[in-house]
């Protein structure tokens, strides 16, 4: 468990425990999560289905494949957002973070503080040396994030994303090197 600064919200590893607060803010987030966590919405429609997928992140998680937190409120228990570190290369020492908060917590500086903590770690638990974020130029919050949080705008990806329906998307990525 990493506390986040302002004491209200948490940062913990998924659990079993979360697969009904999981379904809860994908559905609540639908919106949100559509074009960008795709996979993640439909995996979570219902609570058995999130129940089979926090199945398959907690074995991804103790294989370290990939690692998957909950920001979740410490007052009443809620899931506010979703952090990744996946597309791990341990030879490379590097991995990607992305991120999702929902629309109730957006604005108010908990993401940007939960991306700083994860970052952190990354780097100290698992000796990453450089980390990415990926991120669409129609999303400014997003950037502000990376930026906030010391990534640095390296490159346009062309069509790096294919959203459900939809044209692939070119994506900007934002990369953070260890500095330790």
């Amino acid at each position: 468990m990493i506390p986040i600064a302002n004491g209200t919200f948490e940062i913990t590893p998924i659990h079993e425990k979360y697969a009904w607060r999981i379904c809860d803010f994908v559905t609540v987030n639908t919106s949100r999560l559509k074009t960008y966590f795709p996979q993640t919405l439909t995996e979570n429609l219902t609570p058995e289905l999130s129940k089979l997928f926090i199945d398959q992140k907690i074995k991804a998680f103790n294989n370290k494949t990939e690692f998957v937190f909950v920001i979740k409120n410490t007052i009443d228990r809620s899931v506010a957002g979703l952090l990744f570190v996946k597309n791990l290369d341990f030879d490379k020492k590097e991995a990607e973070i992305a991120y999702c908060i929902g629309y109730q917590h957006e604005g108010i500086g908990i993401t940007t503080m939960a991306v700083k903590e994860i970052t952190a770690w990354a780097f100290k638990e698992h000796g990453l040396r450089t980390l990415r974020i990926i991120v669409h130029k129609s999303n400014p919050a997003s950037i502000r994030i990376a930026e906030k949080c010391g990534y640095t705008w390296k490159e346009t990806l062309p069509k790096e994303h294919q959203p459900p329906a939809m044209q692939p998307m070119d994506m900007e990525l934002y990369v953070k090197a260890y500095e330790g």
